[in-house]
């Protein structure tokens, strides 16, 4: 059988770098997308992941533009063959709360950190039902479980995705495509690690585990849900947030 292609959407941040990287040791053929590779150093991206061993390609795309995905993915098809895994991972922050936040920024996390799974997921899906086979995960956050103080838009994006992922999973279960949810807790990245030591540690006081997770540890989920063996596991939310929000 040839190599699973897999697509991760913004898998130049944080935790997208390291689904990337373990889908690729994993066996799959990796892409990710960026909006400008100049401005986002892609090249110097590429070459870091080539040193530790992993080849993973890019397509320039802006996410919350639905034409831009048209041709990204005829792109991709082109260049890489069939997308059989989605990861659904780009997402953006613009905090405020709601009484001071501005239309634009609502409307910014809700393009790039919803719409966008629209956007992507409507480019490949008539394929993968047409091959009777497709794997979906989409990347929300404990925060639209549970929402979160300035985070109307973000906490309302990630609930969305959640609802999203649940009806493909009904439409997509017949023909072989499961969409699942992977819901981070607070994540050590470049962006946590940017937060004021105050702030952060009263974060991690929060958090039973006692620490914030590593990327590796959201990476590792995706993988599974993405494995070909996981086929029953469908419409599912897993939370990977050291037991900070237990639901079932």
């Amino acid at each position: 059988m040839a190599k699973r292609v897999a697509l991760v959407t913004g898998g130049n941040g944080g935790i997208g770098t390291e689904i990337c990287k373990q889908l690729a040791a994993a066996g799959y053929t990796v892409v990710t997308t960026c909006v400008d590779a100049e401005k986002e150093n892609i090249a110097d991206w590429q070459a870091e992941r080539r040193k530790e061993g992993y080849e993973i390609g890019y397509v320039e795309a802006n996410v919350a533009d639905f034409d831009a995905c048209a041709a990204m993915a005829k792109q991709v098809e082109s260049e890489y063959g069939s997308v059989d895994v989605l990861v659904n991972a780009a997402g953006i922050t613009r905090d405020s709360f709601l009484h001071k936040m501005d239309r634009s920024n609502w409307e910014a996390v809700i393009s790039v950190n919803l719409n966008s799974a629209f956007n992507v997921t409507r480019q490949f899906i008539d394929s993968m039902r047409a091959r009777g086979f497709g794997r979906i995960v989409n990347i929300s956050s404990v925060n639209g479980q549970t929402g979160q103080f300035g985070q109307a838009n973000y906490s309302a994006a990630k609930a969305g995705l959640h609802g999203f992922s649940m009806a493909i999973a009904k439409e997509g279960a017949r023909k072989g495509i499961t969409a699942n949810t992977v819901s981070p807790g607070y994540i050590q990245t470049a962006m946590t690690d940017a937060i004021p030591e105050e702030v952060r540690n009263s974060i991690v006081a929060q958090v039973p585990t006692g620490r914030m997770g590593q990327p590796e540890e959201v990476a590792r989920v995706v993988v599974f849900l993405a494995a070909d063996e996981s086929g029953y596991i469908n419409g599912a939310n897993i939370p990977v947030n050291g037991a900070l929000f237990c639901s079932f």
